[in-house]
């Protein structure tokens, strides 16, 4: 059983337990992040593990756009707080209650965050071979 506190984030906070944040502002609200963002929310847990599993269902809900739908302003959309419980708690629970097939959709999202990870570093490697061999051929 998830058991969790959300609240608005206030910035220069420390937080002693385990913690995520989750942007409230924007296209991107709803994102997860291990790192304050400005205008965030904050979830505390009691144990690591909690955070591990909720940060994957957060990601998830984030990347298939699920908060779009409950966005309100017209110039800055964000993401109210009320909404955000009313309709995160359910889809944490619902989302945890196949346990198994939850931990093994955590296993695969890890695996490719650490592929994509990698193929990130692969560009920026490529990217800079080609400065180095672009300074050469150009300062001769």
């Amino acid at each position: 059983m998830l058991n969790f506190i959300i609240k608005t984030h206030q910035k220069g906070t420390f937080y002693p337990q385990p913690h995520l944040f989750i942007l409230n502002k924007g296209l991107n609200s709803g994102k997860p992040q291990k790192e304050p963002f400005t205008n965030s929310f904050v979830i505390i847990f009691k144990n690591d593990e909690d955070l591990e599993n909720v940060y994957f269902i957060a990601y998830s809900l984030w990347k298939t756009k699920f908060w779009h739908q409950y966005l309100v302003g017209s110039v800055i959309p964000f993401l109210r707080l009320p909404d955000f419980k009313k309709e995160f708690f359910p889809k944490s629970k619902a989302l945890m209650a196949e346990h198994e097939e939850h931990v093994k959709h955590v296993e695969v999202l890890k695996i490719l965050e650490q592929k994509e990870n990698q193929f990130h570093q692969n560009i920026n490697l490529i990217n800079d071979m080609r400065r180095v061999i672009l300074y050469r051929y150009c300062n001769k």
